[in-house]
């Protein structure tokens, strides 16, 4: 199991999960942190990458004279084309997203249970502004559905949890769980495994969630 001494920067966990994608896959990349892998991935993976506002052949963010206000990712961010992106209308990306064209996504959470379900797109507070976009197409129509979030919410509270308390995006869809503390995996009849740890041990992790945690 491979091990660091401390939590993983954004940055850091960015190239973990940009490290894991395979080969010639198809992947979407959610709002929020998961956009940070795109800056990641390297030619050789032939990775392409998928938004729902529309492209397919999306590159890493743009920076200076790079940037165009017309093209933008799913999170308004600035981006580059790859050589041979393509436009689409906003419909057809989405057919794609439901059509199981999709090797994997990355998706931010407020929470995931330890049978891979996940609430990722309002917290059911009176005051929430809910912000499905995709993602429930995503967390279904994906082969894999990966998460990219912190392990914690600003008050200690874990977000991993047993049962979702939030309303929930989709059910048992979740196999991989990144965050600055550790990777997990999850299968929904065996639950919750520790593939690697950053920073604190399996046991600390285990304490501070309240769950039985093992290692993968």
């Amino acid at each position: 199991m491979n091990s660091t001494d401390t939590p993983l920067a954004k940055a850091d966990l960015a190239a973990l999960v940009a490290g894991d994608i395979e080969t010639g896959s198809f992947v979407n990349l959610g709002i929020g942190q998961p956009t940070l892998v795109a800056d990641h991935l390297t030619p050789e993976q032939h990775v392409t990458l998928h938004t729902e506002n529309g492209m397919l052949g999306m590159g890493r963010a743009a920076v200076g004279d790079e940037i165009d206000p017309d093209l933008i990712n799913a999170g308004k961010i600035p981006v580059v084309e790859n050589p041979g992106a393509a436009y689409f209308h906003h419909a057809d990306s989405f057919a794609m997203m439901r059509g199981g064209h999709l090797d994997v996504c990355v998706l931010g959470a407020f929470q995931v249970s330890v049978r891979g379900d996940l609430a990722n797109w309002s917290t059911g507070a009176p005051d929430a502004i809910p912000a499905v976009g995709g993602a429930m197409d995503l967390a279904i129509g994906a082969r894999q559905t990966w998460v990219m979030m912190t392990l914690f919410g600003k008050d200690g509270t874990p977000k991993i949890v047993t049962d979702l308390t939030y309303p929930a995006t989709g059910v048992t869809c979740v196999s991989r769980v990144y965050t600055p503390e550790a990777v997990f995996l999850v299968d929904p009849e065996t639950g919750l495994s520790v593939r690697e740890t950053h920073g604190p041990s399996i046991d600390e992790l285990s304490e501070r969630m309240g769950l039985e945690l093992r290692p993968t």
